[in-house]
């Protein structure tokens, strides 16, 4: 295994570990404690005063944010790897851990801005019916698939940008590329995230389906924007499980042969 292989893995497992932590932390949430949930149990009408006032007391702000930036772990985790890549090689040995958690607080406060304005948007569209506001989501999020603006961010999420390794600068770096790529990602799919929080039931399956939809957008290399539709591009996806499934049959076949030059002793022929 190379060294940029070896870098590579040692980002992605931790980035993986943590996305199945979350994800299985969002399971065991009471429901109505997220805000998809809490979004939906509106019942597609705008929430009196008396439902609002409950609603904080049941599931406060704190646990609203914390389940959101669960959400963002388990969704995002691994769209990651690449950008946290690029941060650890450009930071010296002593200053990779910092460099990463600016990174990360960067990327979280992008998203954190995002979820309040979508939760603004969701709370606008309600009083015009269920049926009004999904078909208002859906025909953006189709128009929005197909934009040139759209493929503008997917190819602004690529950028790699130079960042300083010593003092300030390298933490102010850090800072200014995660919470850029966390714009550019909620400038990706913020219509597809609002039709998640639209809907009433099934949001832990709909995050699910939506995860591997953006990473596999993510996966897609870089393109010129242009009005093109491309829902979902499964090619990179199925490039990466076979890349994979080669290199676990490559092991399996070093050591098939390693152990078929020894004896059943134990002592080489």
């Amino acid at each position: 295994m190379t060294p940029a292989a070896r870098e590579r893995r040692g980002v992605r497992v931790p980035l993986l570990a943590a996305s199945a932590a979350a994800w299985a932390l969002l399971a065991a949430i009471p429901s109505g404690w997220s805000l998809p949930a809490l979004c939906a149990a509106a019942g597609w009408r705008p929430p009196s005063a008396d439902e609002i006032i409950l609603a904080i007391a049941v599931a406060p702000p704190g646990m609203l944010a914390a389940t959101w930036l669960l959400m963002l772990a388990a969704m995002m985790g691994p769209t990651l790897v690449g950008p946290l890549c690029h941060v650890r090689a450009r930071s010296l040995a002593s200053r990779r851990g910092r460099a990463v958690a600016v990174f990360l607080a960067g990327y979280a406060a992008a998203w954190s801005l995002a979820g309040l304005g979508l939760a603004a948007a969701v709370l606008a569209l309600l009083p015009g019916g269920s049926v009004a506001a999904s078909a208002l989501v859906a025909l953006t999020a189709v128009v929005w698939q197909a934009s040139p603006a759209k493929q503008s961010c997917l190819n602004r999420c690529h950028a790699r940008p130079p960042l300083a390794a010593f003092g300030p600068a390298a933490a102010r770096d850090a800072w200014r590329f995660g919470f850029g790529h966390g714009i550019w990602c909620v400038g990706s799919c913020w219509p597809l995230m609002l039709a998640m929080l639209l809907l009433p039931i099934g949001h832990l399956a709909a995050m699910a389906v939506l995860a591997g939809w953006l990473l596999a957008e993510r996966l897609a290399p870089p393109v010129p924007p242009g009005w093109r539709w491309r829902p979902w591009r499964a090619r990179p996806i199925l490039r990466l499980a076979a890349a994979r499934v080669t290199a676990v049959r490559a092991r399996i076949g070093i050591g098939a042969t390693l152990r078929g030059g020894r004896p059943a002793g134990g002592r080489a022929t």
